[in-house]
């Protein structure tokens, strides 16, 4: 095996990919460029995973969440990822452990989770936990403007261990956060 030497980290290498100590580029046997982050090799996939009741988008209550279907959501992320160069993995779940589970598969290999929690931003300790737990970086989004709303949703449970929250521009929530994504990976 040839030793590539990365500018500014230490690396070592393990099956054939080889990996600084710190945020910066790193090399595979492919010559493919990614990103690390402590240490854990970050791909160019984003999770993109939604709470409970987004799966009755465009029936429910349309004047505050819009017309558009999950499915319609879940293509505009898809098209959204992949014009930066994104590989899109778009999932709901009206179970709280079943997000807490995929955070935690996240943690194994994407470059950053956009979340749109639901009512579980509100109430989920495990969430919290969940996105403390990992090292890949969580958008909390929301398709409403919750500090517009009820008292009880001013209140999120997940910002304060998030990378950032994006709420009230509707659909496009989804797309400034993916491209938020893609901001950092560039930087």
């Amino acid at each position: 095996m040839t030793l590539i030497e990365l500018v500014g980290g230490e690396f070592v290498t393990k099956n054939n990919i080889f990996v600084t100590k710190r945020f910066d580029s790193c090399i595979d046997a492919g010559i493919r460029t990614t990103r690390v982050l402590r240490g854990k090799i970050m791909s160019n996939k984003l999770f993109v995973l939604n709470g409970p009741n987004l799966n009755m988008l465009g029936k429910r209550e349309p004047g505050i969440y819009g017309d558009l279907s999950l499915d319609s959501i879940g293509q505009l992320c898809r098209d959204t990822g992949k014009s930066l160069e994104f590989e899109v993995d778009f999932r709901q779940s009206n179970h709280e452990g079943t997000l807490v589970d995929w955070l935690h598969e996240a943690n194994e290999g994407a470059f950053g989770v956009v979340l749109n929690a639901g009512a579980y931003t509100h109430t989920s300790i495990a969430l919290h936990d969940a996105i403390r737990s990992i090292v890949t970086p969580v958008i909390e989004i929301h398709l409403s403007n919750v500090h517009a709303r009820e008292e009880f949703r001013h209140k999120s449970m997940i910002a304060p261990v998030s990378r950032g929250v994006i709420c009230g521009f509707g659909p496009n929530s989804y797309k400034l956060a993916i491209q938020a994504f893609a901001d950092i990976r560039n930087s």
